[in-house]
């Protein structure tokens, strides 16, 4: 029983230390944001790395999550005679949910994954320590442009993947099922509001600064070489993931 506790104490402390750096981090990586110099160029190049980049990834999850969710709900909406709410359906599951969910989680695989094993493999090969040397600020140079880029981008590709897949989903549902185009395009602008949109951008953003955050977090505290750089780069995804399904509960209950 003690040694349960003890494992479980150790744990506990572990943790709270973690969460602890990982907070010192942000608001350092806040503070370095808004102070001289900026790094524009830096900020450009991580936003074409992170979101041009991450475009098709996003593309494909969109649109087929719009068409699969234009067919199941065709599926489940017939058998009440209630095939015109396809469009509604649609509409608000990409804007509210799954646009800035999926985005997320597909943006944290793909770059979230590239910022953690780059600047781990700066930080094994002591990179990161020579450019302290020099009297450049490594978190100025190498963090705040990737938060920064992360969190503008996720917002972009957000509007993106709604986009396609409200798009996808008429295809399906008008194309495919046959459903009237007008009773579709009405029932989706009817039943979304202005604020659903912007609620799913809000998201979006507070995503984008996770993934930025956390991945060059895992990056920047990386040790012991290649197998360390492996661990930290599974450990940005899977904790980037984690916190964007966690924080999209409290913002789902905050915001409506």
């Amino acid at each position: 029983m003690n040694s349960w506790l003890e494992r479980f104490g150790k744990w506990a402390l572990l943790s709270l230390a973690e969460i602890g750096k990982v907070l010192i981090f942000f608001s350092e990586t806040l503070r370095l944001s808004v102070s001289r110099p900026f790094y524009l160029k830096n900020v450009l190049k991580q936003m074409e790395q992170i979101g041009v980049n991450s475009i098709p990834v996003v593309l494909t999850t969109a649109i087929s999550t719009g068409m699969v969710l234009a067919l199941q709900s065709y599926t489940g909406f017939k058998r009440f005679g209630a095939e015109s709410l396809i469009g509604a359906v649609v509409s608000l599951s990409m804007t509210r949910e799954l646009g800035p969910v999926l985005t997320g989680l597909m943006v944290a695989g793909r770059a979230g994954a590239s910022m953690a094993a780059e600047l781990g493999t700066m930080k094994v090969t002591e990179q990161i320590d020579a450019m302290a040397t020099l009297a450049t600020n490594p978190m100025k140079y190498l963090v705040v442009p990737r938060f920064i880029a992360s969190t503008i981008m996720m917002f972009f590709l957000t509007a993106l993947g709604m986009m396609i897949g409200i798009t996808g989903g008429y295809f399906v549902g008008v194309k495919v099922l046959g459903t009237n185009p007008v009773t579709y395009i009405n029932q989706s602008i009817n039943n979304t509001q202005v604020s659903d949109i912007w609620y799913g951008l809000i998201k979006a953003l507070v995503f984008g600064a996770v993934i930025g955050l956390i991945g060059c977090y895992k990056g920047f505290n990386t040790e012991g070489g290649a197998e360390g750089v492996g661990k930290a780069t599974t450990g940005a995804v899977v904790v980037s993931c984690m916190l964007i399904l966690i924080l999209d509960y409290f913002l789902s209950a905050l915001l409506w």
